[in-house]
């Protein structure tokens, strides 16, 4: 029993230092499959949506996805850090440790009891000093232990700030497009409100700063795929689905829409599904990307594609007359819809539409108001017609695809 459990200590003193390192240091994703970290993601992710989706309201639900990624971030370092404590306590029970404790245990249960609070008590760095050590291995392995320990604080200290200003980065560039496509966005909404003299300019501009983003989130979210958990503080805003909006822009661009920024728009469509299929990988959602390959194409039905046409003529979008557009457009979703789906099935995100719900006469949103204020003729137009929902990024509440 004595050596089984100092196999066991030492197996996951092993792991954890492993997991620790494949998680915080190593700059990639991890290629090994069985890891603490995914084992903890895996046994607390499924059972809080199962149990998060169980509320109908919809906001409600969303705060609670929330709540999960700084949660689970907590909850990863108890995770090292009661493996690491046990794995040194069993260490120190597989070795015989002999202490001398004033409570002086005598059965097998009372000396595995103290090995865990030597354990505890060095790993935190107490110092207390009530049970000393009686041999020199022990000793060692104390020393290893503080030492692991203050190691650990370390680490903790310096990857919170870098995990939140990856975080802060992402969210920038997502807010920035609640002006520019719409909330939630949408690839017809970003091509109308670039239409304006210059709007080709303006959106060359966009999908450049898109591709920097998504170089950025291959950077950031393949090394920390915790960050793929943390909701976007508005509910109608999340990374996926602004990326996924932007996407669609750019299949629209490259296969439909004469202008002059298809190159840009190629560029930017292929590092942004380069994100998606890594990220995918990361999740390990290849199966779930077959499963969801057909089903990704109700997204742009014929009646969602028809409006899409329709919107884009009315504002004077130049489109290609080519009778297989759709055959062609059919065929770049087919690249990156997919895995969209698969990761918004998995993280229960929306996916957004290719078309902008229909504008509320009595209540428009803050964009419409002002390009009414701006129009010649319409200056007695008020803003406090506008709806308190429609100022924010939470306006709207269409549900997306999935």
């Amino acid at each position: 029993m004595h050596i089984f459990l100092l196999l066991l200590g030492l197996v996951l003193y092993a792991a954890v230092l492993l997991d620790s390192f494949q998680t915080i240091i190593l700059p990639r994703r991890p290629v090994v499959r069985f890891r603490l970290t995914r084992l903890f993601f895996l046994a607390t992710w499924n059972p809080w949506t199962r149990i998060v989706h169980l509320v109908r309201d919809r906001k409600r639900r969303e705060q609670y996805y929330s709540f999960y990624g700084p949660l689970s971030l907590l909850m990863l370092f108890v995770m090292w850090a009661i493996t690491l404590l046990a794995a040194f306590g069993f260490i120190y029970f597989g070795l015989h440790a002999p202490f001398t404790d004033p409570l002086h245990p005598t059965t097998v249960l009372g000396h595995l009891r103290t090995c865990f609070y030597v354990s505890g008590s060095t790993l935190f760095t107490l110092g207390l000093g009530d049970v000393v050590p009686a041999n020199h291995i022990t000793r060692l392995f104390i020393v290893m232990e503080a030492g692991t320990g203050l190691g650990f604080i370390a680490l903790v200290i310096g990857y919170v700030p870098v995990l939140y200003s990856a975080f802060s980065a992402r969210e920038m560039e997502v807010a920035l497009l609640d002006a520019r496509a719409g909330s939630p966005p949408t690839a017809g909404e970003l091509l109308l409100r670039h239409h304006f003299d210059g709007g080709d300019a303006a959106l060359n501009k966009l999908l450049a700063e898109w591709e920097r983003w998504s170089a950025t989130m291959l950077e950031t979210h393949i090394s920390y795929p915790i960050l793929c958990y943390y909701r976007s503080q508005h509910d109608n805003q999340s990374w996926l689905s602004a990326l996924t909006a932007i996407l669609d822009a750019c299949a629209l661009i490259i296969t439909a829409i004469e202008c002059p920024v298809q190159r840009q728009a190629q560029l930017t469509f292929a590092v942004g599904r380069h994100v998606l299929v890594d990220i995918g990988h990361v999740f390990h959602r290849e199966k779930a990307e077959q499963k969801l390959r057909d089903a990704a194409f109700t997204r742009l039905n014929d009646d969602e594609f028809s409006r899409l046409c329709d919107l884009l003529r009315q504002a004077d979008v130049s489109l290609c007359g080519d009778i297989h557009l759709r055959a062609r457009l059919d065929a770049l979703r087919k690249l990156y819809e997919p895995h969209a789906c698969a990761m918004a099935h998995y993280l229960r995100l929306d996916l957004p539409r290719w078309t902008p719900p229909a504008v509320n006469a009595a209540k428009p949103d803050i964009w419409t108001s002002i390009g009414q204020l701006r129009s010649p003729g319409s200056t007695t137009v008020s803003l406090n017609a506008v709806s308190p929902q429609a100022t924010s990024s939470t306006l709207g509440d269409d549900q997306g695809f999935l």
